[in-house]
């Protein structure tokens, strides 16, 4: 297999002109890294000075400076560092969060998902089950996009992205009863056909590695061929696949490095897992996306988990 290690140096946000340093971090310095994955390879990010995703970092950086006590600046400050790939950063810049606004559960569900890019499984779920704590009983609210869809219509909440991300947490950690709890629950995917296909998709691959089938076929009962589809293609296609109204050759890859392939990738190759029991085709379809995926797609970081779980001694 390919080495995954991406040897750039990244932007350092700890040491910026003018010697400004992370929030209450006087004396951390930038890691010279962003991740190690589960199978030891070491993931850098590349250095960014331009273009529009670094200038919304620029002026999320600049209001944030400007009012270190409005929580929605310092939100938006840590998803547009994470957006250029600073995730190490976004984990202070959360961590500050919560130090100043502890009872804010947003705090914990942007830290958990950058927990869960940098292979943190077990610090991610502590974060979102803390999240789940603070949402109790509390009104459930749009979480704005911040790459909104060519429609700019945000399609998941606050709830629903704590308990789907939750979910995805314990899956990367073969944990599939606590998997199954969070996408259980009906935040997930009770919004748009978005949100069935994304919730069901997540449903019916751990209830089938639970040997649950009747229950994963009925968590894409309500999908269908005439679903209005804004985002979320792949894992539609997937539960169109599932169903057996497509086939294999009906997943077709959309560009190079695309998420959408790598969740064509990964699941088909889980399919093959449960529904045949075909190791060798599995490991065939795993290597294939650890090989050409995109490193922190959620799929690629289930190739990885499965991969070292039931491969790696090999």
């Amino acid at each position: 297999m390919k080495n995954l290690t991406y040897l750039f140096i990244p932007i350092c946000f700890a040491c910026q002109p003018g010697g400004e340093k992370r929030p209450n971090e006087s004396s951390i310095e930038t890691p010279a890294f962003e991740a190690i994955t589960l199978l030891g390879d070491t993931l850098y990010t590349p250095s960014v000075d331009s273009g529009s995703a670094f200038n919304d970092f620029i002026e999320a950086k600049g209001k944030y400076e400007n009012d270190p006590e409005d929580a929605d600046a310092l939100i938006w400050f840590g998803r547009r560092t994470a957006y250029l790939g600073q995730f190490q950063d976004a984990i202070a810049i959360y961590t500050t969060g919560i130090e100043k606004f502890p009872e804010d559960a947003r705090m914990y569900r942007h830290r958990g998902h950058r927990y869960i890019s940098t292979r943190q499984y077990d610090n991610a779920i502590a974060d979102f089950e803390k999240a789940v704590e603070l949402i109790e009983g509390s009104e459930d609210q749009v979480e704005p996009d911040g790459q909104p869809n060519e429609r700019n219509i945000p399609l998941s909440t606050l709830h629903g992205n704590i308990w789907y991300h939750l979910g995805l947490a314990y899956y990367l950690k073969n944990d599939m009863e606590n998997a199954l709890r969070a996408y259980g629950n009906r935040t997930v995917t009770e919004r748009y056909d978005d949100n069935i296909v994304s919730g069901g998709h997540w449903l019916y691959m751990i209830q089938r590695r639970m040997g649950l089938d009747d229950e994963a076929n009925a968590a894409i009962e309500e999908v269908n061929a005439a679903m209005e589809i804004i985002e979320n293609t792949s894992y539609y296609k997937m539960c169109l696949f599932y169903k057996g109204l497509i086939g294999e050759d009906d997943l077709q890859p959309q560009g190079s490095r695309s998420s959408a392939n790598d969740v064509y990738t990964y699941s088909i190759g889980n399919w093959y897992l449960y529904n045949n029991q075909d190791t060798a085709k599995a490991k065939e379809f795993y290597e294939q996306l650890l090989e050409n995926g995109n490193s922190y797609s959620f799929a690629f970081l289930a190739a990885e988990s499965d991969y070292q779980r039931l491969f790696d001694n090999d």
